[in-house]
């Protein structure tokens, strides 16, 4: 049985979980919930979670789920210029929820062994009142191309950690695995890997390796690495904020079939990542993965509702948001329609920046004259 730490005072134990950008850490983590709360009903887990931009999609997925409580540092790099803020997150966590164990989630560019070291310096801090329990980083083998010609952050991710995840591999040939297999080989590293099962990996292989790597990091290899870090890993990316508002009061949502167009046609090699938050009316999105005909089931079609959109590589999904967890996204008196970030490659925000506002990709549906006010924002 996974045990409480809470209850009998020890360091609450701190699991980093890093990964290039759509590696799928989130649904590691929900994938570990029902194994925790199986072994202890009583076991709670909190998550740290940062993100680009200024929505909070993957944390409003994890508060929907059993996760005790959810912090979110937005629109920043925790291993940068957000680091600041760990300590109070952290704090924060530890006093509201009490939990068992914290995960932190990092952003898609951040460094593994920069927070690392962070957090064994707040331990020292606190008098122990945390502890390095591991860096699992999450590889994408589906989309993942190689160290040699792939971005500086994913190379610094494999190597500053304990365990490699090989996520989206079921759908590769055995010799696309064993060429990402090669690739770590190549950076000369001694470090656990296994397979991910369409995202699920056994707690007891996360969980519990008492950080390996915090005992080999010295203050050295943090200011060298430091010194390269925002050099390199903040410019890899750019980010755009959108947001699309109803000014009629029309009653309407997004329009969906051009959504739905739009995150068709996104190519890859110039959109990284596409989150947001939205409402739709029930019945109209569909996944990915589904045909043309087949549409989420909703209880009341024809009324709006909000979902929470995630797309990585050509693929995207929506998930309802519950009734319980739903806000109001309202800064005025005009409805805010969608909440949307997209994480771009290098020198490509200006380019999207105008097609979005040319329009045609994000409206709002029905009458075409009442598209509502978007709002395009570079950010950083």
């Amino acid at each position: 049985m996974m045990a409480s730490t809470s209850s009998r005072g020890s360091p609450i134990p701190i699991t980093i979980i890093t990964g290039f950008l759509g590696s799928g850490k989130t649904t590691l983590i929900l994938n570990l919930l029902p194994q925790l709360r199986a072994a202890n009903p009583d076991y709670k887990l909190a998550l740290l979670k940062n993100e680009f931009g200024d929505v909070a999609v993957d944390s409003r997925l994890a508060a929907s789920s059993a996760i005790a409580g959810v912090q979110e540092l937005l629109n920043g790099c925790i291993c940068c210029n957000l680091v600041g803020q760990l300590s109070t997150a952290l704090a924060e966590l530890k006093e509201k929820v009490r939990p068992d164990r914290i995960v932190v989630e990092t952003s898609g560019s951040a460094f593994p062994a920069t927070l690392a070291m962070e957090v064994n310096r707040l331990a020292r801090e606190t008098g122990g009142a945390y502890s390095l329990d591991g860096v699992v980083s999450v590889i994408d083998v589906e989309n993942w191309k190689g160290y040699e010609d792939t971005s500086y952050t994913a190379r610094i991710q494999a190597r500053y950690t304990d365990l490699i995840v090989f996520n989206k591999w079921e759908g590769c040939t055995e010799r696309r695995f064993d060429e990402c297999l090669d690739r770590v080989g190549d950076l000369e590293l001694d470090v656990a890997w296994v397979k991910s099962d369409k995202g699920w990996v056994g707690m007891d292989v996360v969980f519990g390796m008492d950080g390996g790597l915090a005992s080999e990091l010295t203050d050295d290899v943090g200011h060298g690495h430091g010194h390269d870090h925002k050099h390199d890993h903040q410019s890899e990316v750019e980010v755009l904020s959108i947001e699309l508002k109803d000014t009629a009061s029309s009653g309407n949502g997004v329009d969906v079939d051009k959504l739905h167009a739009f995150l068709k046609t996104a190519p890859k090699d110039e959109v990284y990542r596409i989150k947001a938050v939205l409402a739709a009316t029930d019945g109209s999105v569909r996944n990915s993965e589904d045909d043309d005909q087949k549409v989420l089931p909703t209880p009341s079609p024809g009324t709006l509702r909000r979902y929470i959109l995630n797309w990585a590589f050509g693929r995207w999904m929506f998930t309802p948001i519950s009734e319980g967890v739903q806000e109001h996204e309202s800064t005025s008196g005009d409805a805010v329609l969608l909440r949307m970030t997209m994480i771009l490659a290098r020198y490509e925000s200006a380019k999207w920046k105008k097609k979005l506002e040319a329009g045609g990709l994000l409206e709002i549906e029905g009458d075409e004259g009442k598209k509502g006010r978007l709002a395009v924002t570079k950010i950083g």
